[in-house]
């Protein structure tokens, strides 16, 4: 007779952390020789519900890079991880982290992406990062593009729409895969690639000026060749290091139809599809029908060149990995926006709302977890999850019963969705120490279970204090998601 077996819980190995971004905590934008990124040239939002990502032109480039501060410009200043990363990693370590997701920022070690060597000081950086979590046995989980590039490409190349983007891209990873050979497991090439479609901040290319339509066909032009670059970093990664495993990043906009009519059920389909065409081709190597046929719809011709489709088949990404933060509702006349990491779906009335009005879904997130299982068969990983909230002082103490709640909630399920058989490598909750928003250049948009002492202003001691949801991750790790009182 069979009898059915499955996990309960979380497995032995399982990786526990945080993750963050160069751009967003390591400030010294302009020291030890770091040229000046895509990220760094992007004005602070004046509202704090509206994205600042893709207002970049010409003419505000040509400004930002006249504009030598960090006064407008909030990212440059991030909150001093380059200086105070040993501060920051003990205190990791002193929560349990089995892995710091962090990035390698291009500018830093290429300051104009196609330098004839790279820059040491900025090789030394993360030597001298690594070498830190060495001493914790902290496992390094590195993205190798985080919404960043040398502004120099933008300039040149207008970001990823020119294929010679390509080569100093690989010239970038082929280093860093040299230099840290051994010492880092476990890579991820592109953040959230699918927010491409959305422009500037994730190709580099400035299009803001251009039709919706040739908008478009620039966007999955720029795509295409990260596609591409991200399939010769695996190959170089293998010849280098074949230890190591490499993967794909998804911003996961996992959405509803807003009722059973068949229309709305195959619109929020083509929402999926949309979504998941960016693993589909990382992990499956090929483009999908469905997203030719859209491509076509849509009059986009990508320039191809022969070896493309060969190499995107051939080295395809050892597992798969994401952000959740929400979910999404889709109709197929249309609906109210939601609020979030650059939702395109409508609000759900089941859900509550962050602070920022990011609709908080736990169990969207089991839903997710098993569809990418069923689609891909390849380990998951969860690199970004966290919420946003107006944390306050209380008499030296933060109390964020409210972050807490929200994490629990989402562990819940992932212990749910690990028992519904998913290979799940780990969780790297966003970001474990306050930091800048990406969205809004923000400091008051926080995520981290460590404030920060800085205003949105950048006043402030940057003294570091633990919140209470520190300690009770600290606890959540220590009996493996077992004690999430």
């Amino acid at each position: 007779m069979y009898k059915s077996s499955y996990p309960k819980t979380f497995p032995e190995n399982f990786l526990w952390g945080g993750a963050t971004a160069a751009n967003q905590i390591e400030g010294a934008w302009n020291i030890d020789g770091k040229g000046l990124s895509t990220a760094e040239v992007v004005r602070k939002s004046e509202d704090r519900h509206q994205m600042s990502m893709d207002d970049v032109t010409r003419e505000s480039l040509k400004n930002a890079l006249l504009d030598q501060t960090d006064q407008y410009y909030p990212k440059r200043r991030g909150i001093d991880f380059y200086h105070r990363y040993k501060e920051d990693i003990k205190l990791f370590a002193e929560m349990g982290f089995k892995v710091f997701r962090f990035s390698m920022a291009w500018s830093r070690i290429f300051p104009t992406g196609e330098d004839e060597k790279p820059n040491e000081a900025g090789l030394n950086f993360y030597d001298c990062v690594l070498s830190e979590l060495e001493k914790y046995n902290i496992e390094p989980l590195v993205t190798l593009s985080h919404y960043e590039m040398p502004i120099a490409l933008t300039e040149k190349y207008n970001g990823w729409s020119k294929r010679q983007t390509i080569t100093a891209f690989n010239l970038f990873t082929g280093t860093v895969f040299k230099r840290f050979k051994g010492r880092v497991r476990y890579w991820l090439t592109f953040n959230e690639i699918n927010t491409g479609t959305w422009g500037f901040h994730e190709t580099g290319a400035i299009d803001g000026n251009l039709s919706k339509e040739d908008q478009l066909q620039i966007r999955y032009q720029c795509l295409h060749h990260q596609f591409v670059a991200s399939a010769i970093a695996t190959k170089q990664l293998r010849e280098i290091d074949p230890k190591a495993k490499i993967g794909c990043m998804l911003a996961r906009m996992q959405t509803y139809p807003s009722t059973p009519n068949p229309k709305d059920v195959r619109a929020a389909q083509l929402e999926d599809e949309k979504n998941l065409f960016f693993t589909d081709v990382q992990a499956r190597g090929e483009y999908p029908e469905y997203m030719n046929r859209y491509l076509a719809e849509n009059n986009v011709e990508i320039k191809m060149e022969n070896d493309d489709q060969n190499i995107i088949s051939k080295y395809t990404v050892d597992f798969v990995s994401f952000s959740y933060y929400m979910t999404t509702v889709t109709e197929a006349n249309g609906k109210e926006q939601a609020n979030g990491n650059m939702a395109t779906g409508g609000r759900n009335p089941y859900l509550k709302e962050s602070d920022w009005g990011w609709q908080i879904d736990p169990i969207g997130l089991r839903i997710t977890l098993n569809a990418m299982w069923d689609r891909y068969r390849k380990p998951l990983f969860i690199v970004e999850n966290g919420i946003g909230a107006l944390d306050k002082l209380d008499k030296g103490r933060i109390h964020d019963s409210y972050r807490i709640d929200y994490l629990r909630q989402h562990i819940e399920q992932m212990k749910e969705a690990i028992s519904d058989g998913v290979d799940l490598l780990g969780y790297t909750m966003w970001g474990p120490i306050d930091l800048i928003s990406f969205s809004t250049s923000e400091m008051s948009k926080r995520y981290g279970f460590i404030y920060v002492d800085q205003d949105d202003s950048g006043k402030g001691t940057l003294d570091r204090i633990k919140k209470d949801s520190f300690y009770w991750f600290k606890k959540v790790i220590a009996s493996n998601g077992e004690d999430l009182s």
